[in-house]
């Protein structure tokens, strides 16, 4: 690649909807005895299960194979300067055969309000998916709560500046590859991805557990003696006057009637 290629890097204007990761160096090699097959043999790209979806849905969306294996090719050996992300959008320039690199976007379509109140509701409801979070852990039982976190084959839109109209061409599908080892490490990248930051939804994830563990403490105190307003009871009033006391019996053995 030249050496005054074009960068995304611009860590200055990062904030809590931008982030920007610095070119990652070549993938781990997957293990002899994994028994990784034809198609997924090389370098591994995630880890993770939600890493792992990530790469599926770029290959099953695929439309041809060696464009796909000429972008795996291309993210081994480093062909991807640093990645932007923001809501609904990875953007990097790769460097291709020409000494010009292609600038490259890869959309995805972000979560509308009720699909995140979803998705919060569901991160409360269980303990540990708030811990799990917080340890950069994207917990199976929360991606399946009905809202579309990882992407399906057709989900992930790429473009570029190259003449390639495959999809995705290779320069994209190395794009992919790179952008699902910062999933892998990061799971607050995909939600980005969908359209909200981390410390947006750290803040939301604690409002609602604080009104949650409220309400469940209030569900458990006694419920509350009936009582008298303390107007009611200091106000002036008259009281009825008192019967008529009872007759005195006619003999002491015997009780009134």
């Amino acid at each position: 690649p030249p050496q005054h290629a074009p960068s995304m890097a611009a860590p200055g204007r990062d904030g809590e909807l931008r982030r920007t990761f610095p070119a990652l160096p070549a993938p781990p090699p997957v293990p002899a005895a994994s028994g990784a097959s034809d198609a997924s043999a090389g370098p591994r790209f995630a880890a993770t299960w939600w890493g792992n979806a990530w790469v599926t849905a770029l290959e099953e969306g695929a439309l041809d194979a060696k464009r796909l294996a000429r972008g795996r090719s291309y993210a081994e050996q480093g062909h991807v300067d640093a990645i932007t992300v923001t809501p609904g959008l990875v953007l990097a320039y790769v460097q291709g055969s020409r000494p010009r690199p292609y600038r490259v976007q890869v959309r995805l379509r972000t979560l509308d309000d009720a699909g995140w109140a979803r998705f919060l509701d569901a991160a409360v409801e269980r303990p540990g998916h708030i811990a799990a979070l917080l340890d950069k852990e994207l917990p199976q039982s929360l991606a399946d709560c009905g809202v579309p976190l990882l992407p399906g084959p057709r989900d992930l839109e790429p473009h570029c500046s190259c003449p390639d109209r495959g999809h995705p061409c290779k320069h994209a599908a190395a794009l992919c590859y790179q952008t699902a080892r910062l999933l892998d490490a990061d799971p607050f990248v995909l939600l980005l991805l969908r359209g909200r930051g981390e410390r947006e939804l750290l803040d939301a994830l604690s409002r609602l557990n604080a009104a949650r563990a409220a309400r469940a403490a209030q569900d458990q105190e006694p419920a509350p003696l009936p009582g008298v307003r303390a107007t009611e009871a200091l106000a002036e009033r008259r009281l009825p006057p008192l019967p008529q006391p009872l007759p005195v019996p006619p003999h002491p053995e015997q009780p009134p009637v």
